[in-house]
């Protein structure tokens, strides 16, 4: 049996956050320490509700949610309930959670739990803002080379941006955060909008869902017939991309992905281009002799098998 991988899950739900949180939770491969929740898709408050919905939902109370970060570390919050509706789960169905945090801030969770375990225990996943991972790094450096990875949902290069022609909307919330973690020499895997715009839901499969009749899939159901509305209205596609969940997913099938090394930077300070991750896909630095600093830090997934991806989520919520 395939060794069990410990990840710890930071988040701000958002429905494709929540099938990422259910396709973990029904995937025995991983053990999940916690999830934190930081202010992204909407306000903090509302994403750590949403966190204790989904482990009620899946009946795993016993997983800690740590309430992490109310606003970036530089700029103002941007949300997103356009896309989410205005809690964020719009179309769920759930009910306001029995369960609450654990008391402390996520930030200090985040290290102190690091800290604990032996060096390379702990996945990070971050499938928000990256807010939370960038503030325990500055609070403890110590944490970083005790990471075993993290491997994150943002950025864009060959597809654009979805919250401006340059940004995703990970990258743009809290830029500033996502360059601490780009320049942190930690292993990182990004899943960028050029790997999930190729995961789109469609019809026949969320009908499958539905028709395991069970409370977590006529959730899922619900939420996404909900999300897909968005993005099938922006870019006039069958079906809505699942971002979140291709991080759980690659670290249970990696082979379901394709991608390469690339060193991959963050836009500080662009007019234009705020929030934008340039990605040297074809390793131009190295090649025109540019200046030293332009090393390779960070896997950029670009390739997926949807049939796979779909059919893993699939199984995860049987277990549910």
């Amino acid at each position: 049996m395939a060794e069990t991988r410990r990840i710890i899950i930071d988040t701000d739900p958002g429905q494709d956050d929540a099938i990422a949180i259910l396709l973990a939770l029904g995937s025995p491969e991983l053990e999940i320490a916690g999830l934190t929740t930081v202010a992204g898709n909407v306000p903090l408050h509302l994403t750590t509700a949403n966190a204790l919905k989904l482990c009620e939902l899946a009946g795993r109370t016993d997983i800690p949610v740590v309430q992490g970060s109310i606003r970036p570390l530089v700029r103002p919050l941007v949300t997103a309930e356009a896309v989410h509706g205005k809690t964020g789960l719009d179309g769920s169905g759930l009910p306001d959670p029995t369960t609450k945090p654990i008391p402390g801030h996520a930030v200090d969770w985040l290290v102190d739990t690091i800290m604990a375990a032996p060096e390379g225990t702990y996945t990070l996943c971050p499938l928000g803002p990256l807010t939370n991972i960038a503030a325990a790094l500055v609070r403890e450096p110590k944490i970083a080379p005790r990471i075993r990875e993290i491997v994150f949902m943002g950025g864009g290069f060959f597809e654009g941006g979805n919250t401006t022609p340059a940004a995703e909307f990970n990258i743009y919330v809290d830029p500033h955060a996502a360059h601490v973690v780009l320049t942190s020499g930690i292993k990182l895997t990004m899943v960028p909008l050029d790997v999930t715009h190729k995961a789109l839901t469609s019809r026949p499969w969320l009908d499958k869902v539905a028709a395991l009749g069970t409370p977590a899939a006529k959730s899922v159901h619900g939420m996404l017939s909900f999300y897909e509305r968005f993005d099938m209205d922006r870019y006039g596609i069958a079906g809505a991309p699942l971002h979140d969940p291709c991080v759980i997913a690659y670290l249970l099938q990696p082979e379901l992905f394709g991608g390469r090394d690339c060193h991959v930077a963050v836009e500080l300070a662009g007019e234009h281009t705020l929030g934008m991750t340039v990605v040297d896909w074809w390793d131009v630095a190295a090649k025109w002799g540019q200046p030293d600093g332009k090393q390779k830090n960070c896997r950029v997934l670009r390739d997926i098998d949807a049939d796979g991806f779909f059919e893993l989520i699939y199984q995860a919520l049987q277990r549910l």
